[in-house]
């Protein structure tokens, strides 16, 4: 089923779509931080594709929108991934090969990923596409891929 899943560039029309992912109330819980209203999601993204220091792509599964991918610097010049999927598409490998089609696009390393400890299908994406578990403070799990 993961043969299925595709990235490509992310336009301004993939908004909509991930801001009814965002706005899922499991969603929130799983990633740990509250969803914003349509209007601060959209301003908040325009400034995102903005950056030309973040890398971004969106997730197709079977030719339908099924998430994103995200590369960014975080402190200390630390560049992190990060990503999220509608509930549809949870527990299906698909994060996990997205992953997998986007860390050679991030040509440094190393690299990190941050989850909720609370949040095991994103532990197993990171652990599954070799980021090993570096730290963990206030409930937040730090992972590395050198």
């Amino acid at each position: 089923m993961t043969q299925n899943v595709t990235l490509r560039v992310l336009y301004e029309s993939d908004l909509p779509v991930f801001f009814e992912h965002q706005d899922d109330k499991g969603a929130e819980e799983m990633v740990g931080l509250p969803s914003r209203e349509r209007d601060d999601f959209i301003d908040h993204w325009q400034k995102v594709m903005a950056n030309p220091s973040i890398i971004l792509r969106t997730i197709l599964y079977e030719n339908e929108i099924a998430g994103y991918l995200c590369s960014f610097i975080k402190e200390a010049d630390e560049r992190e991934v990060g990503y999220q999927l509608g509930r549809a598409y949870w527990g299906k490998g698909i994060a996990t090969r997205a992953l997998q089609l986007f860390l050679p696009l991030i040509p440094c390393r190393p690299l990190y990923g941050v989850t909720p400890a609370h949040n095991i299908g994103s532990q197993k994406v990171l652990t599954r596409c070799g980021f090993v578990l570096l730290d963990e403070h206030v409930g937040l799990l730090k992972y590395k891929l050198i």
